[in-house]
């Protein structure tokens, strides 16, 4: 598993450089989980984690380089990711 956080946590990492690791990784871990559970709570069945690798990276494609801005609009992941200091910008 660690695998593929490493690679998607890079890949935010080239797309947002306001991020650090630490702030990255935390984003990457939580689009995964978050995709993971949305999909089985769809009734999906289980289709492995390259689906869900594919998910997460597209949605880094798409919005990494502003994902730090959504802490201000989403109270759900404040806690997770509200410490300031590690953002780099």
């Amino acid at each position: 598993m660690d695998e593929y956080f490493e690679r998607l946590t890079d890949q935010l990492l080239e797309k947002n450089s306001s991020l650090s690791y630490e702030k990255a990784r935390t984003w990457v871990e939580l689009l995964w989980e978050d995709f993971e559970a949305t999909y089985a709570k769809a009734g999906y069945s289980y289709k492995g984690k390259e689906l869900t690798e594919r998910m997460v990276s597209d949605l880094i494609d798409r919005h990494g380089a502003t994902l730090h801005q959504f802490l201000a609009n989403n109270p759900k992941y404040k806690h997770l990711l509200a410490n300031d200091d590690t953002l780099l910008n």
